[in-house]
């Protein structure tokens, strides 16, 4: 069996990326595959990594999914330093990787937009790099979202741009370009890994967001592109 592991960013914060993780997490947990979820640094508060906890079955705990948080609801960077404290990137690998060798796939949830300071000199695009992990954009799908998800492709290391995916999020209220973006941004990037997922609300309840047909749809044809299971059955095939 093949370890995977995705990362989940965003082109902003409060995208939608804790949404996904968890929907991500609680499929397959479902499907009966070993998966952990991660949201290794936030600030602001435990909302999101409590959400994955409990999306992930409980299989770790809050400080195993969370090991560093800051209080100031401030970019991860700049809330350690008010605390005095600081993250390097080889204490993020190390713990990803001892959950890597428990998993067979490791769900990471970043903090903020791609390029956003997690800890000293580092972001979640080198953490992708260190990680060898498959990139998952999310974007809400409104006007600008063309610009946002290809800026955010192309900030991304080449390798990972190459097998990355990309979640359209319709949003609270729609405009005039939510559901138009996806064919504009397939004439840059290949449809065939865009997905739309619908509204859920932002305290969305999991059970019915598994069960929302529309997330249902999407939710499958992104494990057929990751190669994971349908949805009911065990059978993993992965890719790194």
């Amino acid at each position: 069996m093949t370890r995977t592991t995705l990362f989940i960013t965003g082109t902003d914060t409060g995208v939608g990326k804790t949404m996904l993780t968890a929907l991500l997490a609680g499929y397959l947990h479902e499907c009966g595959v070993r998966a952990a979820a991660l949201k290794p640094i936030c600030s602001g508060g435990r909302d999101d990594a409590r959400r994955l906890r409990a999306a992930s079955a409980g299989v770790l705990t809050l400080d195993e999914i969370n090991p560093w948080h800051f209080r100031a609801p401030i970019a991860p960077l700049l809330a350690a330093h008010r605390e005095g404290k600081r993250v390097k990137l080889p204490q993020v690998l190390a713990h990803v990787r001892a959950m890597q060798k428990r998993f067979d796939v490791v769900l990471i949830e970043g903090a903020g937009g791609l390029l956003s300071p997690l800890g000293e000199k580092f972001n979640s695009r080198d953490l992708i790099a260190a990680l060898g992990a498959t990139p998952i954009v999310v974007c809400p799908d409104r006007l600008g979202a063309v610009n946002q998800v290809l800026l955010t492709l192309e900030a991304l290391p080449r390798n990972a741009a190459a097998k990355a995916c990309v979640i359209l999020i319709s949003p609270s209220g729609p405009d005039s370009s939510t559901g138009a973006n996806v064919n504009l941004i397939g004439e840059f990037f290949d449809k065939e890994r865009i997905f739309l997922l619908p509204w859920l609300g932002r305290h969305f309840d999991l059970t019915r967001g598994l069960n929302n047909l529309r997330a249902q749809k999407a939710l499958g044809k992104l494990a057929g592109v990751l190669n994971f299971p349908a949805k009911n059955r065990c059978i993993f095939s992965g890719k790194g």
